[in-house]
Protein backbone atom coordinates (compact mmCIF):
# COMPACT_ATOMS: atom_id res chain seq x y z
CA UNK A 1 0.00 0.00 0.00
CA UNK A 2 1.29 3.59 -1.15
CA UNK A 3 1.98 6.12 1.04
CA UNK A 4 -0.91 8.85 0.86
CA UNK A 5 0.13 11.65 0.22
CA UNK A 6 -2.24 13.72 -0.49
CA UNK A 7 -3.85 12.93 2.89
CA UNK A 8 -0.63 14.11 4.53
CA UNK A 9 -0.40 17.15 2.32
CA UNK A 10 -4.14 18.14 3.16
CA UNK A 11 -3.56 17.60 6.87
CA UNK A 12 -0.42 19.33 7.23
CA UNK A 13 -1.79 22.24 5.38
CA UNK A 14 -5.31 22.05 7.50
CA UNK A 15 -2.89 22.14 10.31
CA UNK A 16 -0.56 24.84 9.45
CA UNK A 17 -3.84 26.75 8.84
CA UNK A 18 -5.38 26.35 11.74
CA UNK A 19 -2.00 27.81 13.30
CA UNK A 20 -1.73 30.05 11.10
CA UNK A 21 -5.66 31.28 11.76
CA UNK A 22 -4.39 31.17 15.63
CA UNK A 23 -1.83 33.08 15.66
CA UNK A 24 -3.42 35.66 13.77
CA UNK A 25 -6.11 35.66 16.36
CA UNK A 26 -3.38 36.40 18.86
CA UNK A 27 -1.83 38.73 17.17
CA UNK A 28 -5.04 40.60 16.48
CA UNK A 29 -6.21 40.13 20.21
CA UNK A 30 -2.93 41.57 21.26
CA UNK A 31 -3.18 44.70 18.59
CA UNK A 32 -6.63 45.17 20.37
CA UNK A 33 -5.54 45.28 24.06
CA UNK A 34 -2.73 47.43 23.18
CA UNK A 35 -4.86 50.09 21.13
CA UNK A 36 -7.04 49.84 24.26
CA UNK A 37 -4.16 50.63 26.98
CA UNK A 38 -3.04 53.30 24.44
CA UNK A 39 -6.45 54.82 24.36
CA UNK A 40 -7.29 54.70 28.35
CA UNK A 41 -3.61 56.20 28.70
CA UNK A 42 -4.36 58.71 26.69
CA UNK A 43 -7.50 59.76 28.26
CA UNK A 44 -6.28 59.66 31.62
CA UNK A 45 -3.78 62.21 30.64
CA UNK A 46 -6.22 64.37 29.45
CA UNK A 47 -8.66 64.11 32.14
CA UNK A 48 -5.35 64.90 33.95
CA UNK A 49 -4.40 67.73 31.78
CA UNK A 50 -8.16 68.99 32.43
CA UNK A 51 -8.34 68.64 36.04
CA UNK A 52 -9.86 72.10 37.11
CA UNK A 53 -7.73 74.97 38.75
CA UNK A 54 -9.45 77.52 40.92
CA UNK A 55 -8.87 80.71 42.75
CA UNK A 56 -10.77 80.76 45.68
CA UNK A 57 -10.84 83.45 48.44
CA UNK A 58 -12.78 84.85 51.42
CA UNK A 59 -13.64 88.04 52.06
CA UNK A 60 -15.17 89.45 55.25
CA UNK A 61 -18.51 91.41 55.59
CA UNK A 62 -20.34 93.08 58.47
CA UNK A 63 -19.86 90.77 62.11
CA UNK A 64 -19.55 87.11 61.56
CA UNK A 65 -20.78 87.51 57.82
CA UNK A 66 -18.27 86.96 54.74
CA UNK A 67 -18.18 86.13 51.37
CA UNK A 68 -16.55 82.47 49.43
CA UNK A 69 -16.15 83.90 45.74
CA UNK A 70 -15.06 80.75 43.83
CA UNK A 71 -13.35 81.90 40.34
CA UNK A 72 -12.60 79.07 37.54
CA UNK A 73 -9.50 80.00 36.25
CA UNK A 74 -8.56 77.13 33.40
CA UNK A 75 -7.38 75.46 32.04
CA UNK A 76 -8.81 77.53 28.87
CA UNK A 77 -9.24 73.35 27.06
CA UNK A 78 -12.02 72.81 29.46
CA UNK A 79 -14.36 75.36 28.28
CA UNK A 80 -16.84 74.90 31.38
CA UNK A 81 -18.16 72.48 33.85
CA UNK A 82 -21.32 71.66 34.38
CA UNK A 83 -21.11 71.39 38.09
CA UNK A 84 -18.98 72.37 40.80
CA UNK A 85 -20.13 70.89 44.37
CA UNK A 86 -18.50 72.21 47.38
CA UNK A 87 -18.14 70.74 50.65
CA UNK A 88 -16.68 72.40 54.11
CA UNK A 89 -13.93 69.75 55.35
CA UNK A 90 -12.76 69.55 59.23
CA UNK A 91 -10.31 72.28 59.15
CA UNK A 92 -7.59 70.76 61.32
CA UNK A 93 -6.53 67.05 62.02
CA UNK A 94 -8.16 65.82 65.31
CA UNK A 95 -10.28 63.29 66.07
CA UNK A 96 -13.64 64.18 67.37
CA UNK A 97 -15.18 60.85 67.77
CA UNK A 98 -17.12 60.68 71.30
CA UNK A 99 -15.36 58.65 73.34
CA UNK A 100 -17.60 59.43 76.69
CA UNK A 101 -20.65 57.79 77.70
CA UNK A 102 -23.70 60.15 77.30
CA UNK A 103 -21.55 62.26 75.44
CA UNK A 104 -22.78 63.53 71.92
CA UNK A 105 -23.99 61.22 69.39
CA UNK A 106 -21.60 60.54 66.50
CA UNK A 107 -23.98 61.96 64.23
CA UNK A 108 -23.86 65.39 66.45
CA UNK A 109 -20.41 65.60 66.14
CA UNK A 110 -21.15 64.86 62.09
CA UNK A 111 -22.95 67.81 61.47
CA UNK A 112 -20.82 70.16 63.53
CA UNK A 113 -18.32 72.20 61.27
CA UNK A 114 -15.14 71.48 62.31
CA UNK A 115 -13.48 74.65 61.30
CA UNK A 116 -13.73 79.02 60.94
CA UNK A 117 -16.30 79.37 58.53
CA UNK A 118 -19.49 77.52 57.11
CA UNK A 119 -22.21 77.91 54.38
CA UNK A 120 -25.33 80.19 55.89
CA UNK A 121 -27.58 77.48 56.36
CA UNK A 122 -30.27 76.84 53.72
CA UNK A 123 -29.15 79.79 51.65
CA UNK A 124 -28.01 79.53 47.97
CA UNK A 125 -29.32 76.12 48.76
CA UNK A 126 -27.06 75.11 51.25
CA UNK A 127 -27.36 72.70 53.18
CA UNK A 128 -29.16 73.16 57.45
CA UNK A 129 -25.75 72.34 58.43
CA UNK A 130 -23.95 74.30 56.11
CA UNK A 131 -21.48 71.37 54.68
CA UNK A 132 -22.49 71.28 51.64
CA UNK A 133 -23.12 73.66 48.57
CA UNK A 134 -24.76 71.29 46.24
CA UNK A 135 -23.60 71.78 42.54
CA UNK A 136 -24.30 75.34 39.95
CA UNK A 137 -22.33 74.93 36.64
CA UNK A 138 -19.06 77.60 36.20
CA UNK A 139 -17.17 78.58 33.29
CA UNK A 140 -13.69 78.99 32.62
CA UNK A 141 -12.80 82.96 33.89
CA UNK A 142 -15.89 83.13 35.55
CA UNK A 143 -16.81 82.75 38.90
CA UNK A 144 -19.40 82.48 41.99
CA UNK A 145 -20.17 84.42 45.09
CA UNK A 146 -21.35 82.07 48.15
CA UNK A 147 -22.81 83.13 51.69
CA UNK A 148 -20.20 81.88 54.51
CA UNK A 149 -20.73 82.36 58.32
CA UNK A 150 -18.49 82.14 61.22
CA UNK A 151 -19.07 78.64 62.64
CA UNK A 152 -21.07 78.37 66.54
CA UNK A 153 -19.25 76.02 68.99
CA UNK A 154 -21.05 72.89 69.49
CA UNK A 155 -23.92 72.85 71.92
CA UNK A 156 -22.76 70.30 74.24
CA UNK A 157 -19.68 72.23 74.98
CA UNK A 158 -19.55 74.07 78.30
CA UNK A 159 -17.77 77.35 80.05
CA UNK A 160 -19.05 81.11 80.39
CA UNK A 161 -16.06 81.30 77.67
CA UNK A 162 -17.05 78.83 75.16
CA UNK A 163 -17.42 81.27 72.13
CA UNK A 164 -13.79 82.79 72.91
CA UNK A 165 -12.04 79.56 73.46
CA UNK A 166 -13.96 78.43 69.84
CA UNK A 167 -12.55 81.56 68.32
CA UNK A 168 -8.63 80.93 69.47
CA UNK A 169 -8.96 77.27 68.40
CA UNK A 170 -9.74 78.41 64.88
CA UNK A 171 -7.34 81.49 64.75
CA UNK A 172 -5.17 81.03 61.80
CA UNK A 173 -7.01 77.90 60.93
CA UNK A 174 -7.32 78.03 57.14
CA UNK A 175 -10.78 76.94 55.62
CA UNK A 176 -10.81 73.59 54.13
CA UNK A 177 -12.68 72.80 51.02
CA UNK A 178 -13.46 69.67 48.50
CA UNK A 179 -14.67 70.45 44.87
CA UNK A 180 -16.04 68.11 43.02
CA UNK A 181 -16.26 69.13 39.70
CA UNK A 182 -18.56 67.56 37.06
CA UNK A 183 -18.47 67.71 33.12
CA UNK A 184 -20.49 65.44 30.68
CA UNK A 185 -18.71 63.05 29.05
CA UNK A 186 -15.73 62.80 32.08
CA UNK A 187 -14.75 61.21 34.95
CA UNK A 188 -15.43 63.44 37.85
CA UNK A 189 -12.60 65.29 39.61
CA UNK A 190 -12.21 66.00 42.94
CA UNK A 191 -10.19 69.07 43.99
CA UNK A 192 -9.22 69.78 47.50
CA UNK A 193 -8.25 73.28 48.40
CA UNK A 194 -7.60 75.07 51.68
CA UNK A 195 -8.51 78.90 51.51
CA UNK A 196 -6.52 81.06 54.08
CA UNK A 197 -8.74 83.22 56.59
CA UNK A 198 -8.77 86.96 56.72
CA UNK A 199 -8.07 88.73 60.07
CA UNK A 200 -9.94 91.25 61.35
CA UNK A 201 -9.43 94.46 59.71
CA UNK A 202 -7.94 96.85 61.58
CA UNK A 203 -9.23 99.87 63.17
CA UNK A 204 -7.25 103.10 63.11
CA UNK A 205 -8.61 106.00 65.54
CA UNK A 206 -8.79 109.43 63.74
Amino acid sequence: MGTPWASIIAGTTAVFSAVATGGAWLAARRANATAEAVARIERERWHADLTPRFSVNIDRGEGDRATLSVHLAGPLPLGHLDEVRIEVKQSDDMDYTPTLAGGPTPEQVAAQVWGPYRFVPRVNDADENGQVMPGFPLRVGAGQPRALERTRPPHWQEGDDREARWRDKWLNQPMRLVLTCRRDGFDPWVVPYEVDVPGRPRVRNL
